[in-house]
């Protein structure tokens, strides 16, 4: 299946907010619930839900239905992606590319 791109605004603004970044930090390589990301980051779920959306929005975490709870994981194919379209458009001088290991 192939994925919408991402677009520098869009990659930008979701990653510009600190909460944003930690958040992207719990979520990496492992898959954890909205209370386990509030818990962490000592803030409340409302506020977890807005900045989950966010990053949704932006194609940046995936979410997994189980039963009653949403478990959510960084999109690492995904971040690739838009860093390596970062490069293309601010450096294009340098050849950069990645595999998408859905296509391989």
């Amino acid at each position: 299946m192939k994925s919408q791109p991402v677009t520098n605004v869009s990659f930008a603004k979701a990653l510009a907010d600190e909460t944003r970044q930690e958040i992207m930090a719990i979520c990496c390589c492992v898959k954890v619930s909205v209370n386990e990301i509030a818990e962490r980051l000592a803030v409340s779920q409302p506020t977890v839900s807005h900045h989950l959306k966010i990053l949704k929005d932006a194609n940046l975490v995936s979410a997994e239905r189980q039963g009653k709870q949403v478990f959510y994981t960084v999109n690492q194919v995904r971040m690739a992606q838009a860093c390596c379209q970062l490069s293309q458009d601010f450096a294009p001088d340098l050849p950069i590319s990645i595999d998408d290991p859905e296509t391989i």
